[in-house]
């Protein structure tokens, strides 16, 4: 294959793969995002692989001859390809929407683990063994692997819930992290003057694959739940750094452009979310948000008397929803953990169709997942012109009749503007206070995922209905369907 044909075939699965994030920065095209992205891989996998084939390929394979290099590369590539489709074609029939957030961040795993893998590899092959610029290369890409794969591998079992959302800290972290850093240099040096193969500088490498592992684990197991959005974020940047660095060392400027393209994309993400909860990517890495997660307790002052709340029930919360001229739905991570989207869609166009004005307010970091909820309430066929981030919807509450929240708890909590006491202050939430009515429907009295109380249950104008979600709206639903006979 010419250098000509391939070279504009990256080029346009460069564009392509612009062009899908553009596509998946907004509801309406993310359909179409996401489609471009797929075909700009397959192109360019296709033309990879037809360049390692072809026996004029300027690629060359350490330890492959000549005359095998095709019946060999063949053999690998099909092998990969088969297991690779395989394995993605179970997860996307098996996985649910409300494990999404681990499987992303378990799919960002592999590559910190394919990045130290091919690392490992280009040490030990002799060509550029005395390339200094190819040797900075694999030790940067090597550390950055394993930390965002013992990373990702932790956030995953906070996601999956196999492992406490409370994070894990202890006096002295911060100078372990900066010690565990100096230990990667200091191993990156003694191996770059190692040189090549075992005899030199792999076992060096390898002891810095295991202490940069350390690292990775220890700062996701010192984030909290409340900031796990942001770390997932965080993961799909590092996991983007990643690939760009393999990319330099198999020398492959496609890898280096989509690596790029991801790592800025999820950085550029991650400030966003940041801003959205008033903190840095400092803070959220390093603060430790949410050790007091699982101790929050329901009375007021400490010490103090237990607070009153105000329950209803289904047939009070229909009565209400029927007599009301403008209804905001608030969706959270119960509403995903319930799967409860599609009734509760049915109950917005049963309302609708009874002309109450029906919407849905998003906050940024709803859910486990940057943009989870939007992607669950487009699963339901949520018109998108009735889902509404929250700077376009929070002057509405005011203005609102009723405010169904379900599932969610941090993103609608009062203290983050009024409590200075508060770990979430000056974190912008939804205002449903605001609302003539409040109706929250949640399991119990338990503080959120990221173990703050909400004051919003013990308001006047909140009325809690208690129970598993998609029960609740299941008859809730009912509930409606009966009125319209």
């Amino acid at each position: 294959m010419s250098n000509s044909i391939s070279s504009l075939s990256y080029i346009i699965a460069g564009v392509l793969f612009v062009l899908s994030l553009r596509g998946l920065s907004t509801q309406e095209t993310a359909r179409r995002g996401n489609l471009l992205g797929a075909i700009g891989m397959l192109l360019a996998t296709v033309i990879t692989a037809l360049g390692l084939l072809l026996p004029d390929s300027a690629i060359v394979i350490p330890g492959l001859t000549p005359s095998g290099t095709s019946t060999q590369v063949l053999g690998v590539l099909l092998g990969a390809i088969l297991i690779g489709a395989v394995v993605g074609q179970m997860l996307a029939a098996r996985v649910s929407m409300t494990a999404m957030p681990e499987l992303v961040a378990i799919l960002h795993s592999f590559v910190g683990a394919a990045a130290v893998l091919v690392g490992i590899g280009s040490a030990l092959s002799p060509v550029g063994a005395e390339d200094v610029a190819h040797q900075i290369e694999i030790y940067v890409g090597v550390f950055i692997g394993a930390v965002t794969f013992t990373g990702s591998i932790v956030a995953f079992l906070k996601l999956r819930g196999s492992m406490g959302s409370k994070p894990l800290l202890w006096p002295g972290r911060h100078l372990t992290s900066v010690a565990l850093v100096l230990g990667c240099v200091v191993l990156g040096i003694f191996g770059f003057r190692a040189g090549a193969g075992w005899e030199g500088g792999v076992p060096y490498l390898l002891g810095l694959t295991a202490v940069a592992g350390v690292l990775g684990a220890q700062l996701v197991l010192a984030i909290g739940g409340g900031d796990m959005p942001v770390v997932v974020s965080l993961l799909n940047s590092y996991s983007g750094w990643t690939a760009s660095a393999a990319g330099f060392m198999l020398s492959s400027d496609l890898l280096i452009i989509t690596g790029a393209l991801v790592g800025s994309s999820g950085a550029i993400l991650s400030y966003i979310m940041c801003k959205a909860m008033n903190r840095s990517i400092w803070n959220v890495v390093f603060a430790g948000f949410g050790e007091g997660a699982g101790t929050v307790a329901t009375a007021g002052a400490a010490g103090g008397p237990p607070r009153k709340v105000n329950e209803t029930n289904v047939a009070g919360l229909s009565d209400l929803l029927l007599h009301a001229k403008s209804v905001i739905i608030v969706p959270g991570y119960g509403m995903a953990v319930a799967q409860a989207q599609h009734p509760v869609k049915e109950i917005s166009t049963i309302l609708a169709g009874r002309g109450v004005q029906v919407r849905y307010a998003i906050h940024p970091v709803a859910g486990r997942l940057p943009g989870h909820m939007n992607v669950l309430l487009a699963e339901a066929n949520v018109s998108y012109d009735i889902v509404k981030e929250m700077e376009e919807i929070n002057e509405d509450f005011s203005k609102t009749d009723v405010v169904l929240v379900i599932g969610a708890n941090d993103i609608v909590n009062p203290s983050a503007l009024e409590d200075p006491a508060s770990p979430i202050y000056g974190m912008p939430v939804l205002e449903v206070w605001k609302s003539a009515k409040v109706v929250m429907l949640k399991r119990g009295q338990s503080a959120g995922y990221a173990g703050v109380d909400n004051p919003l249950c013990y308001n006047d104008n909140t009325m809690m209905l208690y129970g598993d979600a998609k029960q609740s709206i299941l008859k809730l639903l009912a509930a409606l369907q009966g009125t319209a006979h």
